[in-house]
């Protein structure tokens, strides 16, 4: 799949890849305070953003199509970054083509299922995918009121910003969501799940530095997660932001930026 991407900065290229509900514009800020030593590539995953959409989505698939950009880009190696569903395409591209990466940044997530937290998460993510698709958009003038009709079920106002992020204009002012919420909510199952079942187990990678992001307030990587990361990213380094939830780069943008940095200068 050909994915809309946004590229900037000079140097050696890193790819950052967005969460669940974002867009490459929830990291413009960060590549801009990147793009002095690095090339940085933003894409739009399938199904978000500027990219085309598709029934399938599953980590494989999110994989190829961060592995054909490389292509289309020629770009032969990397450093490759992400957060939450943009953290497990990176691990499952880690797996599958190692050789292409010179460092990984995983921001708050494991490669695995959530785990005790799976039913809750599962259902509040269904929740906010069925106020998404429920929500009628043709009576809407103004986005107030496409925020007035999900706020009944999003209550965080985090999230209903991230959401609305997602709300175009088309060319005679009526509203679309550039978000395909009914595939997301068809394929939860993928995405809340293991990164892929088929390289996950019995493989470990190693030959570049990787850096696990926990947000200090956040419950997405577990102790037990840990053990088994570790398994397959033996080099993995835990690193614990003090103050941040699941959103680091949103909480914390500055330990993100130098974390990221860190690959090319250690000292910083």
């Amino acid at each position: 799949m050909k994915l809309f991407y946004r590229k900037s900065g000079i140097g050696p290229y890193l790819i950052i890849l967005h969460g669940l509900y974002g867009s490459s514009d929830n990291w413009i800020t960060i590549s801009r305070k990147l793009s002095d030593i690095y090339t940085v590539i933003l894409p739009d995953q399938r199904n978000h953003g500027l990219s085309p959409h598709s029934d399938v989505h599953n980590y494989s698939a999110l994989s190829e199509d961060i592995f054909e950009l490389t292509e289309e880009l020629k770009i032969e190696k990397f450093v490759l970054a992400g957060h939450s569903m943009g953290g497990k395409t990176a691990m499952n591209f880690a797996l599958r083509w190692p050789e292409k990466l010179d460092g990984l940044l995983v921001a708050d997530i494991s490669p695995l299922a959530a785990g005790k937290n799976a039913e809750t998460e599962y259902r509040q993510h269904s929740q906010i995918l069925n106020a998404i698709i429920a929500a009628d958009l043709s009576t809407a003038s103004r986005r107030e009121e496409v925020e007035s009709m999900i706020s009944a079920s999003i209550k965080s106002s985090k999230i209903r910003e991230l959401i609305m992020k997602n709300l175009q204009r088309n060319p005679d002012r009526s509203f679309r969501w550039k978000l395909n919420a009914q595939a997301l909510l068809s394929n939860l199952d993928s995405i809340m799940g293991d990164i892929d079942p088929e390289h996950i187990y019995g493989r470990s990678v190693t030959g570049f530095p990787v850096i696990f992001l926990k947000g200090g307030l956040s419950g997405y990587i577990s102790a037990e997660n840990i053990e088994e990361i570790r398994r397959i990213f033996p080099a993995a380094d835990f690193r614990e932001i003090s103050g941040a939830g699941h959103w680091i780069q949103t909480d914390r943008p500055d330990d993100v930026i130098n974390n990221l940095r860190s690959f090319i200068s250690p000292a910083c």
